[in-house]
């Protein structure tokens, strides 16, 4: 399957590292002019020049924003005024007993994991509406749909993605524009990196404390092993283009397989 996103522009929220660099560096393979985003200039410009050394065809630009708030996001507007495929990566997480959860940091779980994808959507598919195509995505996870005991208020978060996702879809019915969920799994990054190691024990060689994380705190997977960021970029490009036409309104997974767990 050749997937041609020449053309196109994609925005990736939260995309200097991790899930989101690798969906940024995806895109903009495919053709897309890609901007990427975080709230650091200095993070921005430094993820830029890896891309562009690793992609030195690729169309490239960055804007620092501040997504989790209004104000970012109008500065973000104002910068690119229209995208055609907008993935909503941005998103924090870690462990912590739910019952030692504040207020504010319920709060800030919202505004970050939740409220940045809603102020997008709501700036950009109109205009997608408008031109008759258009591509949005949330990146939710399993953590969705099987709520891990050590970090609640994350899953609550993706919970209400899909809501969200569901909610803007139906929106933009029979408008040629698809809003879909990725249901990302466990990844293999340097934030989960950090996390494995709270939960496991920070002195363990790296396979070691991999496989001990998945045996005992995601034990459902089928996969038995976290999930590159490469292996989320490649639905999320997919969902992307035209090949994908007929997928709306879905939660999709890349979760690593769960079993004995009530998946859409």
């Amino acid at each position: 399957m050749k997937i041609d996103l020449s053309g196109r522009t994609a925005f990736v929220s939260g995309s200097t590292q991790g899930i989101g660099r690798a969906i940024a560096a995806g895109l903009a393979r495919a053709g897309a002019t890609t901007v990427i985003n975080g709230r650091s200039g200095t993070g921005v410009e430094e993820a830029l020049r890896a891309l562009r050394k690793e992609l030195p065809d690729a169309r490239l630009r960055g804007v620092a924003a501040d997504l989790a708030t209004a104000e970012g996001a109008e500065a973000l507007a104002a910068e690119v005024p229209d995208v055609d495929i907008l993935v909503n990566n941005l998103g924090i997480f870690g462990p912590r007993p739910v019952l030692e959860i504040d207020d504010a940091e319920w709060r800030r779980y919202f505004e970050v994991n939740v409220l940045s994808g809603v102020r997008l959507a709501r700036t950009y598919l109109p205009g997608m509406i408008d031109r008759g195509w258009g591509r949005v995505q949330f990146i939710a996870s399993d953590s969705a749909v099987v709520i891990p005991e050590e970090m609640v208020h994350y899953g609550v978060s993706k919970t209400a993605l899909l809501a969200v996702s569901r909610g803007y879809a139906k929106a933009a019915a029979g408008t040629g524009v698809t809003v879909n969920t990725v249901m990302a799994g466990p990844t293999h990054t340097g934030g989960v990196e950090d996390f494995v190691a709270d939960l496991v024990g920070g002195d363990l060689p790296w396979d070691e404390a991999q496989r001990r994380f998945m045996a005992e705190h995601r034990p459902n997977s089928l996969l038995q092993r976290l999930i590159e960021p490469e292996e989320i970029a490649n639905m999320v490009v997919y969902l992307s283009s035209d090949h994908a036409s007929a997928t709306t309104g879905g939660a999709l997974r890349v979760d690593g397989g769960y079993v004995d767990a009530i998946l859409p």
